[in-house]
């Protein structure tokens, strides 16, 4: 086993196991990699594995990173600093989904309990939720971008307001009314 790998079966079940992962530049780049960054700097997690019950475990970290990502609008570099916690329950008698569909639990920290706890694994998921899904250079929003056919005006964020079209309906039907009586 790696040393990012902890095997529950021989851990001490009357303390608190301590851990401390520190990805080298070759597992950074895997992360880079991975989840699409352009860099990370400065990537820990620290905490420690807890006994919990007869075969449950607990485990309660905190993760801090650096990461550089791409702006969603300009394409700049955007850092974010991370430190954020982390929480995960492995529970033995935890039951196996069943079917397609599954309902999710009301607490997500709990897992099923496996063999061995990668924790590098751990690491991974956690920064990958922490990190920001569209990611804006200071001071960069969002501008309208209007696409249309030549000849058509095109269609505004304004205009695909559900009560932006009544304007036109009462507008419609005042024109309409008239027609109407001039058809009898």
């Amino acid at each position: 086993m790696s040393k990012t790998t902890l095997s529950l079966a021989r851990l001490g079940r009357s303390a608190p196991t301590a851990f401390e992962v520190e990805p080298d530049a070759e597992a950074r780049a895997r992360l880079i990699e991975a989840l699409d960054l352009r860099g990370l700097r400065k990537v820990r997690l620290t905490g420690e594995v807890t006994p919990e019950g007869k075969a449950d475990w607990r485990l309660d970290a905190t993760l801090g990173a650096t990461a550089i990502q791409d702006c969603v609008v300009t394409l700049e570099p955007v850092t974010t600093r991370i430190d954020t916690p982390v929480t995960r329950r492995y529970v033995a008698d935890l039951p196996a989904p069943t079917g397609e569909e599954m309902e999710m639990p009301e607490d997500d920290t709990v897992e099923p309990l496996p063999a061995s706890l990668d924790l590098m694994a751990v690491l991974t998921e956690a920064l990958a939720l922490a990190l920001p899904d569209y990611p804006r250079a200071e001071g960069v929003e969002m501008g309208q971008v209007l696409h249309a056919a030549p000849g058509i005006t095109p269609m505004t964020d304004e205009d695909a307001k559900p009560l932006a079209g009544l304007a036109a309906l009462r507008d419609k039907l005042a024109g309409g009314g008239e027609d109407d009586e001039n058809k009898g």
